[in-house]
Parts: structure tokens; sequence; C-alpha cells
């Protein structure tokens, strides 16, 4: 109750910040002008409001989506406002291992460095679909291809920070949604990769961001291991009525939305935890965390379990490998 007080009243919060500050609020002080950074689903809500702020800022942008000319049109908007930022529109469908890995090997051409990796895209799926790899469409593109694309610029991010003394940022986009999981998330997950009969798409969306933030808490361990210069929290933006919910469109979510109105962010204020989490100096070394109106939150107790995150990485290693076989999730005990 005292938590929804204080987002309904947008007090601030140890950071300073709370659920009313904006990303512009957040990066008030920041000078991201030798930084590059990527950002999935930045041509819409959340995203296109992250990647205009940090262009404010200076960065390099790095913007992959699925439909070019859409990322074009982000890009040209927010070159209209700030002339002199450097924009990259590339192709990405992240629902393809094939197009993720794609997507890298082009990037990596560019030999440019990496400072900042947003995984912002997210897609809530009210018909169930299949990926091109055999995965239920949510859970594909709103988790795997974010683990893939992770892992293969893995390498590029701890060498940028190697290079030039700057912490890498790794952003996962949850949702507090992800506590509306319960359950055996790999026996959930094969039983909708296989056939609609089982498929519920609040349930799969949930699915898909509680795997955001075993994500994060694994590699987080992962990046430790390793004392790379680089660290991954993820945040709940809060909720905001973006094209996320354009397949819900109808009297029953508008009513839903009516109704929770006084909760509802605007997307400069949905914005302002990421663009928090990415760039304040406040945050140097502060890994595994997950973040909510620009502070430091709990998680379900599934998102907070080692033990999921661990098995949940190597399923996920299983599904991403080379296509010679494809694993059984049924078989796999979570």
């Amino acid at each position: 109750m005292i938590e929804t007080v204080k987002h309904l009243i947008g007090s601030g919060g140890p950071s300073g910040f709370g659920s009313r500050s904006t990303a512009d609020h957040v990066t008030a002080n920041s000078d991201l002008r030798s930084l590059t950074a990527i950002i999935t689903g930045a041509t819409s809500g959340i995203g296109a409001e992250t990647a205009r702020v940090l262009a404010k800022r200076g960065a390099r942008l790095v913007l992959p989506a699925r439909s070019v000319k859409t990322a074009e049109e982000t890009k040209a908007r927010i070159l209209s406002e700030f002339p002199d930022a450097e924009i990259i529109v590339m192709h990405l469908d992240l629902s393809s291992l094939t197009s993720v890995r794609r997507f890298v090997d082009d990037f990596e051409s560019l030999n440019l460095p990496l400072n900042i990796l947003i995984n912002n895209a997210g897609k809530y799926a009210h018909k169930h679909a299949i990926s091109e790899d055999g995965v239920e469409m949510t859970f594909a593109t709103n988790y795997l291809g974010h683990f893939l694309l992770t892992k293969l610029l893995l390498k590029k991010m701890i060498e940028t920070a190697a290079q030039t003394g700057v912490q890498g940022r790794i952003v996962n986009v949850t949702s507090v949604i992800h506590s509306w999981f319960s359950g055996d998330m790999l026996q959930y997950l094969a039983d909708i990769s296989r056939n609609n009969r089982n498929y519920d798409a609040t349930r799969a969306y949930a699915l898909s961001k509680l795997a955001n933030v075993l994500h994060t808490l694994e590699l987080s361990r992962i990046l430790h291991k390793m004392d790379a210069n680089v660290t991954a929290n993820c945040v709940h933006p809060g909720i905001v009525r973006t094209r996320l919910t354009r397949d819900r469109e109808g009297i029953v979510t508008d009513l839903v939305f009516f109704l929770t109105s006084k909760l509802l962010k605007s997307v400069p204020q949905a914005a302002a935890t990421t663009c928090y989490v990415a760039t304040s100096p406040r945050l140097r070394n502060v890994c595994g965390k997950y973040f909510s109106d620009c502070n430091e939150a709990r998680t379900s107790k599934f998102g907070s379990c080692n033990l999921k995150a661990q098995r949940l990485w190597t399923a996920s290693d299983l599904l991403v490998s080379p296509p010679n076989s494809t694993p059984d999730l049924s078989q796999t005990s979570f």
C-alpha cells in the first residue's frame, strides 16, 4: 500500500527520482558523447523515447529493427530535433536466431565500440505463433533473441570497457508481470511451442518477462566470475499504453486502462528507469539488480532464484545452439 501511494504521488526514492521522473530529467547531467548504444525496439513507445534522450545526450545510436523503413523514420524524427546525432539503422528480427547472428556479424564489421546494450523490444502475442526456430513467438522475441544477442555481443562490450575504462551497461527491460508466472517454466514453454492447446497470451508474456529477470541474474554472476567491467540489470518501466497492446484493443482493454489511469505513466516517464540504469554514475558496479521507478526493487520469489537462473541459462544455450538438433524441453527439469 505504501509503495502504491509513493508511486501515485511520484515521491523520489534513494536515487532522488520516482514514478513521475522523466528520461530527460534523470539524464540531465549525463554526457554520453563518447559512448555507443544499441537499443532494440526503438521504433516506438519507450524504446523510441530512450533513443531520443540518449541521442540528446550525445550517444552514438545503433537502432536494429525488423522494419528498416520504420527505424529510418525514427532516425529522421531524432535528427530533426538533434541534427548532430549519429544514428545507424540496421535490420534485426529478434524472433529469428539466424537474423540475430547476421545482425551481430554486420555490427562487428563496422568496427565500432559498444558501451550500452538495451534489450528493450517486447511483444505481446494475442494469437499463438511459433518462430522459425520452433519456439513460441513471445518467448522467442522477448527473451531468446535477446539472450543470443547479448551472448554474441558480450565480447565486444568487455573489450570496449577494457580499452576505454568506461564500464559497460546491459539493461534488460522486463515487467512487474514477471511475478504472475508460476509453475514449470520449461514444461510450459515446451507445451506452447508444440501446439496452442494450453496457450494463454498473458501467461506466455509473463513467462518471457520472468526469463528476462533470470537472464539478468545469471548474467551478473557470469560477469562477476569473469571480472568484466560490464554490469547487467533489469528494469520494470511501469504501466504505459504503447503499441505493445495493439493486439488487445477493444472495450475490455479500454475499460482496464481507464480504471487504472492513475497508475499509468507517460512514455517519457516510462523510459526514465531504463535511461537511469543505463547511464547513472551512481550505479557503477551495481549488477544483477531489478529496478522500478528509478530505484532498486524486489523481484518475485521465482525471479530471485539462482538455481532457476542457472537452469534457464543452460536450456537457453541449447536452444540457440546451431540447428543440428532441437532439444526436447519437456525432458528438462526446471
